[in-house]
């Protein structure tokens, strides 16, 4: 059941009706894999970045 106003279809957390357990796991676990995922990318970037200004050409 959800709170008047929410729809359940929004991936942003102030539509959510997090206080349902089932919605806390689920989005919990989405914005874990997308946090890890995004921390990859960002380590990966910086790492293309510094091996590009150390190296001297081909």
């Amino acid at each position: 059941m959800l709170i008047p106003g929410e729809n359940g279809h929004s991936p942003f957390p102030w539509n959510l009706p997090l206080w349902q357990p089932d919605h806390a796991i689920f989005f919990g676990v989405l914005y874990l894999v997308l946090l890890v995922l995004a921390c990859g990318l960002g380590i990966v970037f910086m790492k293309a970045i510094r091996d590009a200004k150390h190296t001297a050409g081909h």
